[in-house]
């Protein structure tokens, strides 16, 4: 049966650096690839900015100064250089409640597309199961002051890999989970324009597959950053950003790991400081709006230990309140991630 799991996993671990390393650390590493076009043409930079449905998965704090209900759908055919039949989906609507906050409600899904199902000391095909992965997640954001707000998300969490079990095995390639995400967004920080955000997310009980001996954590993630509006006139507007991101994840040798909690700290002490430092990915973007019509963007991705290093480009089109998005990845190439896009439509109600 661990053979079917790991089959299906390898796939992205080879292609994706950022994966692998949280597919060798974590469970249903999926939770890490990020929705939204606008956010993705930003070099994927975008947790102090929120300002949109995608706030349910970049910060949910950033609900709160959302003033009006919207829907955003995206679609992208994932790692097209690698295969055909893999597509992530995205899918948010987001309520505000005046005097209240706001309410999100996102559902995230990856398919992974068709696995060959082989014997334990055989290649030769015994038959076919299909892979996919999704979450279901309701948020919250809620103003603690004019310019500062607080967001809780909850997840149920669904992994199928492989659909039966095998030989003395307890369980088979499907697992539930649950976590959360805390979210913080402070607008006008300092000076006006400048803002801050902070988002813990997939934070909970381990995964358990096949039993609890061989359970593996959530992809705990942090990440925090700066958003600065450059130009805000009437019909330019220009803001860049930066964000970085880490795994907190602890993981060892003998294949046991801290729970989630410890790990917000163990995992920052396993390696020598330099090295955690460098574990750290950096995402630079930058965002231009001509009279609330048209956008363009671009950014940087940066994961020195993955050496993972690629640009983004994006577009964007409003029109009343409707807005269409596009992000494209260019990662030089051959690389799995080349020419990745990703479509996003935003719908106001």
């Amino acid at each position: 049966m661990m053979k079917k799991i790991l089959a299906v996993l390898t796939v992205l671990a080879l292609a994706w650096p950022q994966f692998a390393q949280a597919q060798s650390e974590s469970a249903v590493p999926f939770l890490l690839i990020t929705p939204g076009a606008r956010a993705n043409g930003m070099g994927e930079a975008f947790v102090a900015i929120a300002n949109d449905a995608t706030a349910t998965y970049w910060n949910p704090a950033g609900l709160a100064f959302l003033s009006k209900r919207e829907i955003s759908l995206m679609h992208s055919n994932w790692l097209p250089q690698l295969a055909s039949d893999l597509f992530f989906d995205y899918g948010s609507i987001v309520y505000p409640m005046e005097g209240l906050g706001t309410f999100g409600l996102a559902v995230t899904y990856l398919n992974l597309g068709t696995q060959i199902i082989t014997g334990e000391d055989s290649p030769e095909p015994l038959g076919e199961f299909s892979s996919n992965e999704f979450a279901i997640a309701a948020s919250f954001g809620s103003k603690l002051s004019k310019n500062l707000a607080l967001g809780l998300s909850l997840k149920y969490i669904r992994s199928n890999l492989a659909s039966v079990g095998a030989g003395a095995e307890k369980g088979d390639g499907r697992a539930n989970a649950f976590a959360f995400d805390l979210g913080l967004l402070r607008q006008n920080l300092f000076v006006n324009g400048l803002s801050f955000g902070l988002n813990l997310t997939n934070m909970g009980p381990k995964v358990v597959y096949i039993d609890a001996s061989q359970a593996d954590p959530l992809p705990t993630n942090l990440r925090l950053g700066f958003a600065y509006k450059l130009l805000d006139q009437e019909f330019n507007k220009i803001t860049v950003a930066v964000e970085f991101d880490k795994l907190l994840v602890r993981k060892y040798q003998d294949g046991t790991s801290d729970a989630w909690y410890k790990a917000l700290i163990t995992s920052w002490t396993d390696e020598d400081f330099n090295t955690e430092m460098k574990r750290v990915i950096t995402n630079v973007g930058l965002e231009y709006w001509y009279s609330n019509i048209i956008a363009l963007r671009t950014g940087y991705h940066y994961d020195e230990i993955g050496k993972v290093k690629y640009f983004t480009f994006g577009a964007g089109l409003k029109y009343s309140l409707y807005q269409l998005d596009f992000g494209y990845i260019s990662a030089g190439e051959g690389h799995p991630l080349s020419d990745t896009m990703r479509f996003s439509l935003a719908i106001g109600f």
